[in-house]
C-alpha cells in the first residue's frame, strides 16, 4: 500500500524520501532515483510532512515513539504527521496528543505547533496503485484541509470524520462491514451454485437486485466471474486475510470497550482467524469463498 501510494506522490510532482525496513522496497525506490533513510527519524529530518502506513498499533507507536522514531528529540521539522495505517482509535489519540507535545523547529504562516492526522484508507492495494483509495481523516479540520491536496494525489475521496482517533474508529467500523459483506455474498453465492445457479448468473441477479454490494459487483470472490479482482488470479494480491483478522479483532476489541454487543463482528473474527490457522492468512481475504465455504471457481 505505502509504495503505490509514494509512487502516486512521486507522479504528483512531490519531492518524497522513503524508508521501510524491507530492502527490496527501498532499493526499488532507489533505483529510481527516490532518496530512502535509514530511520523514521531521517525521513522526519528531511520532510515537511510524513506519511506512516504499517501493519498495527505496535509497528505505528514504534516508529512515532522508539530510539530513531519521528518524535525523537520532541523537535519536529514536519509540522504535519500522516498515518493511514488501520490501528485503534486509542492509540492514534496517544500519538495525536504526543504530536501536539513537541515543537517546531521552523514555525510556518500556516503552523505554530506540528499536528497529526490519524487518515487510513479504503480500496486495497488496486486502489492504492489506482490512485482511487479513499481516506477517513480524523484530526484538526484546518489540518484536514491544508492536507486535502496530499489525500487527492493518492486518491479520490475525502472524508473529514471528527477529532483525533475519528478516523482510525471510522475505518474499522469500515473494514467490520466489509468482511460482513464478503461473508454474505460468498454464503450466497456457495450455496447458489450447490442449487445448481451459476455463480456468473447469481452475480448478476444480485447486481441488479436488493443484495448489491461491493464485494459482489467490484470485487466478487469467485475465480472467473470477475477480471481483474484477487479471485482472479488464485487470490494472490489484494488485502490479506491476516490483516482482517487484525481489523476484525481491533473492531471486536472497540466494541467490548464501550459495550456494545456485536455477533456477526464475533462470527466474523472466528471464521478469519481460523482461516489463518489453516494456512491462508497471506491470500486475499474473499479467499473465504474457497476456503471456508468450499465454493467452485466458474467454469
Amino acid at each position: 500500500m505505502g509504495s503505490r501510494m509514494a509512487n502516486n506522490l512521486i507522479k504528483a510532482g512531490y519531492r518524497v524520501a522513503v524508508h521501510d525496513i524491507n530492502c527490496n522496497a527501498m532499493k526499488k525506490f532507489s533505483d529510481m532515483g527516490v532518496a530512502t533513510k535509514e530511520t523514521p527519524l531521517e525521513v522526519a529530518e528531511a520532510s515537511d510532512v510524513v506519511i506512516t502506513m504499517l501493519p498495527s498499533s505496535s509497528h505505528v507507536y514504534d516508529v512515532y515513539t522508539g530510539p530513531n522514531g519521528l518524535l525523537h528529540g520532541g523537535e519536529l521539522r514536519p509540522w504535519l504527521l500522516i498515518d493511514s495505517s488501520t490501528i485503534d482509535p486509542q492509540t492514534s489519540r496517544k500519538l495525536s496528543l504526543a504530536v501536539s507535545n513537541c515543537t517546531l523547529k521552523e514555525k510556518r504562516d500556516y503552523a505554530r505547533k506540528p499536528a497529526m492526522l490519524d487518515a487510513p484508507v479504503s480500496g486495497g492495494v488496486l486502489a492504492a496503485e489506482a490512485g482511487t483509495l479513499t481516506f477517513m481523516v480524523g484530526g484538526s479540520e484546518e489540518a484536514y484541509l491544508a492536507a486535502k491536496s496530499l489525500f487527492l494525489s493518492m486518491g479520490k475521496n475525502t472524508v473529514f470524520c471528527g477529532g483525533p482517533g475519528n478516523g482510525s474508529a471510522a475505518k474499522i467500523c469500515n473494514n467490520l462491514a466489509m468482511a460482513i459483506s464478503m461473508l454474505g455474498v460468498s454464503e450466497s453465492l456457495a450455496l447458489g451454485q450447490s442449487l445448481g445457479i451459476s455463480a456468473s448468473t447469481l452475480t448478476r441477479v444480485l447486481n441488479s437486485s436488493s443484495g448489491r454490494c461491493w464485494s459482489s459487483d467490484s470485487y466478487n470472490p469467485v475465480p472467473g466471474v470477475m477480471e481483474g479482482v484477487p479471485s482472479s488470479r488464485n487470490y494472490d494480491g489484494g488485502f490479506a486475510s491476516k490483516l482482517m483478522a487484525k481489523d476484525l479483532n481491533l473492531g471486536a476489541t472497540s466494541a467490548k470497550e464501550v459495550g456494545l454487543k456485536c455477533p456477526l463482528t464475533s462470527q466474523a473474527q472466528e471464521i478469519y482467524t481460523e482461516l489463518c490457522e489453516d494456512g491462508h492468512e497471506t491470500e486475499d481475504f474473499s479467499c473465504v469463498f474457497r476456503h471456508h465455504y468450499s465454493g467452485k471457481n466458474e467454469t
